[in-house]
């Protein structure tokens, strides 16, 4: 699988509009004006107490096709944000979709009032071998939310399965002065030169940062 970092960032609705034709802005526009009236009207009954998938979730699995799969994390992101998107509604449309989706919901995770709820997608997007999903996961919504065991692990994951290291985010101000991570570091690198294969781009990078008082970067 392609190593994908989650550096490339979220167009704003403005910049989409620039880069879209005319069919896809007004596709993006309902899409938009339904995620926002659902978030108004967000857990008003139907008269017959059934449920219907919201319609703006179904745009959401269309994004790729509509905008295209370059704006498809971009158009994905405007939608849970406009609808305000609560746990439920983020749980299923990532347990419910495609690789491709789920990365657009870990990558949109700090941009939603979710506080730390939302830990069990970072957590299974970190137990797969999915390069994609794992520099998605280590984003601004890990950094802030991870506890320091499962950080660290999540740092290692990245190293295991060429993830770079660029792509987790306040990696040198969570690894500051990290004995811990030191420690498990030396180990991973004795393991792999002791089977003899190479220790991987950016594990002596992280090892530099575990020093204590090493000075943060603006990455941090």
């Amino acid at each position: 699988m392609p190593t994908t970092r989650n550096t490339t960032p979220l167009l704003t609705r403005e910049e989409l509009d620039a880069r879209l034709g005319g069919a896809a802005r007004a596709w993006l526009d309902e899409a938009l004006a339904e995620a926002e009236h659902c978030a108004a009207h967000d857990g008003t009954p139907r008269p017959d107490h059934s449920y219907a998938v919201p319609s703006w979730e179904l745009r959401y699995a269309a994004a790729g096709r509509q905008c295209g799969p370059e704006h498809a994390d971009s158009v994905r992101a405007l939608l849970l944000v406009e609808a305000r998107a609560a746990l439920p509604a983020v749980t299923r449309l990532y347990e419910q979709g495609t690789a491709a989706e789920r990365r657009a919901v870990l990558l949109t995770l700090h941009r939603l009032d979710l506080g730390p709820t939302a830990l069990p997608l970072v957590e299974d997007a970190l137990r797969t071998n999915d390069t994609r999903l794992i520099a998605a996961a280590v984003g601004p919504y890990a950094a802030a939310h991870l506890d320091p065991h499962n950080w660290r692990h999540a740092v290692l994951k990245c190293l295991f399965t060429g993830v770079p290291v660029d792509a987790v985010d306040g990696l040198a101000r969570r690894s500051r002065g990290d004995a811990e991570l030191a420690r498990m570091l030396g180990d991973f690198a004795a393991e792999r030169n002791a089977a003899g294969r190479g220790v991987p781009d950016g594990l002596t990078r992280v090892l530099d940062l575990t020093a204590p008082g090493t000075a943060p970067t603006e990455e941090s």
